[in-house]
């Protein structure tokens, strides 16, 4: 388990597809950054995280199981429920899904990731997207925080250099 209070939150990864591994990614390095980036804004996602990265069959099934909706996603959250705790919840993610819509995107991996691993944490601190306004609020976030570590607007819909980064579109 990483543990750098200064840095960020703490954080369990359990990798259950060997997609991350391959990616070429350094996971503990990364998810250190971007969970840092997030409560540099945002101090209540400082405390600790389990992350599962999956694949699109343990997607699908706990999709089915938690939401009742058929077929993998990109990221889910399971917020911890408790007022301040010290654990704020897990994140699940589908590694064929997110590598499919980056290349759908045109959006480097990494980037994706990224951004998946931001809507996450910001959805165990109780932000959401259901309504109009609460989407907004949380897509400007997304935005501020990716753009912060030079990362362009995830919902622009043609790559933007990240100082650029806008309004949803």
């Amino acid at each position: 388990m990483h543990d750098d209070r200064a840095a960020g939150p703490t954080f369990e990864i359990i990798i259950e597809s060997n997609g991350w591994r391959e990616a070429g990614i350094d996971l503990d390095a990364f998810v250190a950054r971007w969970t840092s980036a997030v409560t540099a804004r945002e101090p209540a996602a400082g405390g600790a995280i389990a992350l599962l990265l999956g694949d699109d069959a343990r997607l699908a099934e706990l999709n089915q199981r938690f939401r009742g909706k058929t077929g993998p996603t990109n990221v889910l959250s399971f917020p911890s429920g408790e007022a301040a705790p010290s654990f704020i919840g897990d994140i699940a993610m589908a590694f064929e899904t997110c590598a499919r819509e980056a290349s759908e995107n045109g959006t480097p991996f990494e980037h994706h990731f990224a951004h998946l691993l931001v809507h996450g944490v910001l959805h165990l601190i109780g932000y959401d997207h259901v309504a109009e306004d609460e989407a907004n609020e949380m897509e400007r976030l997304e935005i501020d925080i990716l753009a912060s570590e030079g990362i362009a607007n995830p919902y622009a819909e043609t790559c933007e250099p990240a100082s650029a980064a806008g309004a949803r579109t």
